[in-house]
Parts: structure tokens; sequence; C-alpha cells
């Protein structure tokens, strides 16, 4: 789903005190796998009457070069208030809400919510990619493999590519071609066309436990996970026009809401904040691929157009940001996934990875939105402190 909105990004959210009474109160702050030190706990901060604005202020941006490695201030841990910030942001926000912040060329990180599994989505798509770019490492597949994609292989919500697929009977596309277009503009027929070729969803659980990439899970391509989320069993006949949709809407009410609480309670694509924020780290510091697909990688995610206002409209002038996004089914209000994850750089380099994960949220799009760039103007208004 793509979303615009005129004018400069939010930069504060503002919420009544009945909102914020029903909001998870629990945080956690997650030291990396490089360091022992915990970041002490943020004080919980008492609710006040009336609305809370939460004001973001400009980046400080710091004159003096930064020393490189330990002997940066901000290598061991988080800048004082950057904690405090991210918990305050996080408890504001209703719904269940999951926020992870790494430093990439560090050795902290924090989390609210860090452990549970959240919905992916399309955040998804970045395992596929992952496991077909070690395929190509592995001398298992060619990035300029063809492959072809008939009306078989169609699958529902946003797929460009099914246009084209249904005007010529069937296209022709590279491995390298399918990356791009699954990546870049999420489309779902791209995406599962991958997903068969590089060996199907065994072949993604397997990169991830390869890597030791923790709690993350694959669900079983996009046509098995949506038609489940939504209690129906997948039929061909749902990739053609607005079928699935069709077929939804006709389903009672009671068998809806059952399929939705199962696929929320435990939900089979689900990953955890702390998990996915490492593993973009990971990534970024050449250890899940070679140099030659790590680099690829990143210069894609650097074009995806999903998602323009959400982490990447938080961050000031001067910064780059790369991601993958991801937005689930939508039920009486409440959307089942409403993500973020990326990778943000600073002028001076310092890399910081940062996923923002809606699990379950009633609020207007644009609230969400104003959080994810609250969430990354924070990390960049705390940069250099």
């Amino acid at each position: 789903m793509k979303f615009a909105l005129s004018g400069r990004p939010l930069l504060a959210i503002t919420m009544s005190a009945a909102v914020l009474a029903g909001c998870v109160s629990s945080a956690a702050v997650v030291p990396t796998p490089r360091t022992q030190t915990a970041t002490p706990r943020p004080a919980v901060l008492p609710r006040p009457a009336g609305s809370v604005t939460v004001p973001i202020g400009q980046p400080v941006r710091s004159t003096m070069p930064r020393p490189a490695g330990p002997l940066d201030p901000g290598f061991r841990r988080p800048p004082a208030g950057l904690s405090e910030r991210i918990h305050f942001l996080w408890r504001a926000f209703p719904g269940k809400t999951g926020i992870a912040v790494q430093r990439i060329d560090g050795e902290w990180a924090l989390a609210e919510r860090g452990g549970d599994l959240f919905p992916q989505q399309s955040v998804s798509k970045f395992w596929v990619a992952l496991t077909a770019l070690d395929a190509v490492d592995q001398g298992r597949l060619r990035l300029d493999q063809q492959v072809r994609i008939g009306p078989e292989d169609l699958t529902l919500f946003y797929q460009p590519l099914a246009a084209r697929v249904r005007a010529q009977g069937s296209v022709t596309m590279t491995v390298r071609s399918l990356i791009e277009t699954a990546i870049t503009q999420s489309d779902n027929t791209a995406n599962d066309s991958l997903l068969r070729t590089i060996g199907g969803p065994g072949a993604v659980r397997a990169y991830l436990s390869k890597k030791d990439l923790g709690a993350i899970r694959f669900g079983p391509g996009e046509r098995l996970l949506q038609s489940g989320i939504a209690g129906m069993s997948w039929q061909q006949s749902y990739s053609v026009g607005r079928n699935f949709e069709a077929a939804r809407s006709a389903l009672s009410p009671a068998t809806r809401r059952a399929a939705m609480d199962n696929y929320l309670a435990n939900p089979i694509d689900g990953a955890s904040p702390t998990a996915i924020a490492s593993a973009l780290a990971r990534l970024a510091r050449g250890t899940l691929l070679s140099p030659e697909s790590t680099e690829y990688l990143l210069d894609v995610m650097s074009r995806t157009k999903s998602g323009p206002r959400r982490l990447k409209a938080g961050l000031p002038p001067g910064w780059k940001f790369l991601h993958k996004t991801g937005t689930g089914q939508n039920l009486g209000g409440m959307t089942a996934g409403y993500n973020d994850i990326g990778i943000a750089t600073a002028p001076d380099g310092t890399r910081y990875a940062i996923v923002v994960m809606l699990g379950t949220t009633t609020s207007p799009i644009p609230a969400r939105m104003a959080l994810m760039q609250a969430v990354s103007s924070a990390v960049a208004e705390f940069h250099g402190r």
C-alpha cells in the first residue's frame, strides 16, 4: 500500500490520556552479543493529564570530526536520552508496538518489546532476497538465470507484474529482475516467483537457520499466507481482479475474526524487532553475503519505493536510508502488521539499524507514519551526543 502526505514530516505525536490508558508499559533494553553490559532500564514516565505531545526537535550536528571505533563515546552505549525518548514514543502509541535500534558500527542495541513476534507481511521479502543471493554466492543460482511467470503463478494484492502476464500470456524475467521488483516495488508475484525458483519456503528457513538469525519465522508464501489470514483456502481464481476480496467479503464476521485472531496470536511469519535489527546489522557488516552480493542488496534496498512517509521521512537532509516495508490486512479498522525496517546512515558514515513494527493497531495511517518518523528522527537527533 502506498500513501502520500503533503508538507513537512510529522515531528510530534499527540494522543489523549484515554488512548494511553490502553498501552502496554513493559520495556526492555537489549545488548548485542558483543557486549555483556546492559543499558539501564529507562524510568517509566508518569501519565500526564489531558493530551501528550512528544517533541522531536532538531538533529544535533557536530562541527568536530567524530573519533572512530571504541574511542567514540557512542560506540559502547546509546547516547544519553535516546532510550528514554524511544520508551516514551513506544509507551504513548496504542496497540502492540515493537521498536529496535542498533548501532551497526558499535556495541549497543535498545528495544521495546524487542523479543516479541510481530507479523512481518512484506518485510519477509527481505529474507527471500537474502536466500537467493546466498544461492548465487554458493554457485547454485545465477543472477541472469531466466524464470518464466505464467497465469498460474499470479498471487494477490499488490502485483503490477500481473498486468504484463495477462497481456502477454507469460513473461520471462531474470533472477536479478525478480529481486529488484520484489524489493523496490514489493510485487507479490515477483517475490513468490523468486521464492519458487530458490526452492520454496524450506530454502528460506534453511538459510535463516544456517545463519543463526534468531527469532524469525518464514511463512508459506503470499497466497497461502494471505488466504489463511482471511480464513480461506487458496484458489488460483483469487488471483484475478478482485476475486479474493469478493470471496473474503462473503465470509461471516465470526470466521474472519477467528482466523485473524489465530494469526495474531501466533503469526506464522512472525519475527522479533531485535532479531531483524541484528540481521540488518550483520548484512551491513558483510557477514551474511559475499561483498558483491552485500553491495548489490543494499543498493536495491536504497531504491525501495514503498513507505516514503514511514521511517525515511523522519531523517534530516544528509542522511541516507535503505529499507523494506510490510503492511497486513485490515479487519474492522485494525491492521495486522504495519512495519518498516531499514538502515540509516548519518553524514559522518555512522550506521543504525532501525525497526518499527505495529502488530495490531487501529490508529489512523498518518499517526502510524508519525510514530515511525518520530523514532528515526530521535536517532538522528541524539546522534553525536
